[in-house]
């Protein structure tokens, strides 16, 4: 299997960055930053 995740999430209200997988994606879409609970939009994941 390869590597699960495929974006880079960083919040933009505190800068906690990691690797995410499509379901970790949406979750923090409806849910917002685990760190600090931030409202996300798609903008705050990149596919680099």
């Amino acid at each position: 299997m390869s590597d699960s995740a495929d974006y880079t999430f960083v919040c933009p209200e505190c800068a906690e960055s990691m690797l995410v997988n499509d379901s970790m994606r949406d979750a923090l879409l409806e849910n917002g930053c685990v760190i600090c609970s931030a409202a996300l939009t798609p903008d705050a994941f990149s596919t680099d």
